[in-house]
């Protein structure tokens, strides 16, 4: 190396090129001109600066600082230095919040950079394609939907695909939805919406359609501990979680796009829902083919009426009321037009009304594809419709008849409902719940009640039909009648009398005979309001708290 430097140092010099005349382009540059700028040191060889404009040029080497933790301090003696320079506060002031704006401007820059290199890199890193991911996000329930949608930019846009709203579910335990949520996932979903669920659920163990009861409030709820009543109350800058009557309106604006081709619509104790708003709701989804509703304060002859009016293709109805046995509002009229307009209904559930054995009796004979019937807790049925109804082209078809809690269900039309199915009718039947708290109405006086009934053939049922799950749940006998005619005395005054309160336990003439496995469940639960046990006590609320929400 030492004699390479020597020979190299040891070399004559090239000859020099003769001196050419000075141009204008080598002229020096007047004092007037202003200096051009000079590359800044970095110890890494930045772009050439023909690349970049002058705030380009200012920024890398401003960035630049950032390199060396020392230099912080120096930044903070150079913005004295200019603060001091100042004639004004006013001016200090000015400079400081130019400083802090341009930071803030840095800042957000480098965020969203920081975004756009994320979502570079997670479109290249996820497997799937977009539509792919669209599919997957559409079998993700709502909630899990929005967690998708909130973890990179890449999932927040496949996740707003219309598909992926195509089953909308906002069921919760306590209230945390409100209409602002329902309306934007409906808008989200727009035609290729299909299902909506929205309300509250009393509890995850309790599946609709099971023979729980579903009627619930706010104060009844089996886990508040996260949840005040106070914020049921609109306050300033933050909206109930509260829905009201016009959490549906979304399905009737833009002509209508969002509930022309909606199936199925599952609505769960919304307190301030009203007949007016829910018809107006249902005369917009003319698709509908599986209507629940559960604890709403609406009417069963308004909402039936409205069913056989704009509902021609339902195939399930279920409808369980908001006060048991308080509503006799269906007339016959409005039983015959159901029918008739509504020919493929498989399943009907009406629960906790006060019905009549004729205009039932309408119902069950009328729909001719009926598999599926539910009327438990109602009020005034004798059980007289079972009559020769195994004979007809419904009772044929009939798989499951469910007549839980019926106050007034009696024991002989009970014991010649079985002598039919023992006689050959009722072929296709699987399930039959007549389970009763207060045991079954005797045949004069439905203030005797029967306990253990030995007319009823359960063994000789369960020995020819052992493909029949059969439910009978008494209580035990000697229940307290003077307590019972005190309850019954004491609302003679009001809409209803309530049901007999008994709380004795099952004695062992109880029957329960499963000769199949069937895929309906029943339990213990009744549902009469006045004789749950006290986790599920129903508060009234007054006009007053009402008076507290939005419209």
């Amino acid at each position: 190396m030492d004699a390479m430097l020597f020979h190299t140092a040891a070399a004559p010099p090239p000859p020099q090129p003769p001196p050419q005349p000075p141009s204008m382009a080598n002229k020096r540059p007047c004092p007037s001109s202003p200096p051009q700028p000079q590359p800044a040191a970095s110890s890494s060889s930045p772009p050439s600066s023909s690349a970049f404009g002058q705030i380009d040029h200012l920024f890398d080497a401003f960035l630049s600082l950032a390199d060396s933790s020392s230099r912080s301090h120096s930044i903070d003696l150079a913005f004295d230095r200019l603060l001091d320079a100042r004639a004004s506060d006013r001016d200090e002031a000015l400079l400081i919040d130019r400083a802090l704006r341009l930071g803030s401007a840095i800042t957000e820059a480098a965020r969203r950079s920081a975004r756009k290199r994320a979502a570079k890199h997670n479109s290249v890193a996820w497997a799937l394609p977009p539509d792919l991911t669209i599919k997957v996000f559409s079998m993700l329930d709502s909630q899990s939907l929005c967690y998708a949608a909130a973890t990179c930019s890449l999932f927040n846009k496949c996740a707003m695909d219309p598909l992926c709203y195509t089953n909308i579910d906002l069921t919760t335990v306590v209230p945390k939805v409100n209409n602002a949520v329902v309306s934007t996932m409906i808008q989200r979903a727009g035609r290729a919406l299909q299902s909506l669920k929205l309300g509250i659920v009393p509890g995850p163990t309790m599946s609709p359609g099971s023979s729980q009861p579903l009627v619930y409030t706010i104060r009844s709820s089996v886990d508040v501990s996260n949840f005040s009543w106070n914020d049921k109350k609109t306050r300033q800058g933050k909206e109930s979680p509260i829905l009201t009557r016009t959490c549906l309106s979304p399905l009737s604006a833009d002509g209508s796009a969002a509930g022309i081709l909606l199936r199925r619509l599952h609505l769960y104790n919304i307190e301030r829902m009203d007949s007016a708003s829910l018809c107006m709701a249902l005369s917009v989804c003319p698709s509908l083919v599986d209507l629940e509703i559960v604890g709403l304060h609406v009417e069963l002859r308004q909402l039936l009426t409205s069913v056989g009016l704009n509902c021609h293709l339902i195939e399930r109805l279920f409808f369980e009321s908001s006060k048991t046995g308080r509503d006799d509002s269906l007339k016959s009229p409005t039983c015959v037009d159901l029918v008739n307009n509504c020919p493929h209904l498989t399943s009907l559930s009406l629960r906790g009304f006060k019905l009549h054995d004729c205009k039932v009796r309408t119902l069950v004979k009328g729909f001719r594809k009926l598999r599926y019937v539910d009327f438990s807790t109602s009020y005034s049925i004798t059980g007289n419709f079972l009559r020769n109804l195994g004979s007809t082209s419904t009772g044929t078809l009939l798989e499951v008849l469910i007549l839980r809690d019926c106050m007034h269900l009696k024991e002989v039309e009970v014991a010649r409902f079985f002598t039919a199915v023992l006689a050959g009718d009722f072929k296709f039947l699987r399930h039959v719940d007549i389970s009763n708290k207060e045991g079954l109405a005797s045949e004069g006086d439905w203030y005797n009640r029967s306990y253990s009934s030995s007319v009823i053939p359960f063994k000789q049922v369960m020995e020819e039909r052992p493909d029949i799950c059969l439910l009978a749940d008494f209580p035990s006998e000697g229940g307290s009648f003077s307590e019972m005619e005190q309850i019954i005395d004491s609302d003679l005054n009001s809409e209803i009398g309530l049901p007999l309160h008994h709380n004795g336990h099952a004695s062992d003439s109880s029957v329960f005979i499963s000769s199949s496995e069937s895929s309906y469940n029943s339990d213990q639960g009744s549902g009469n309001e006045d004789s749950r046990d006290s986790s599920y006590v129903i508060y009234e609320e007054s006009s007053d708290e009402l008076d507290y929400f939005p419209i």
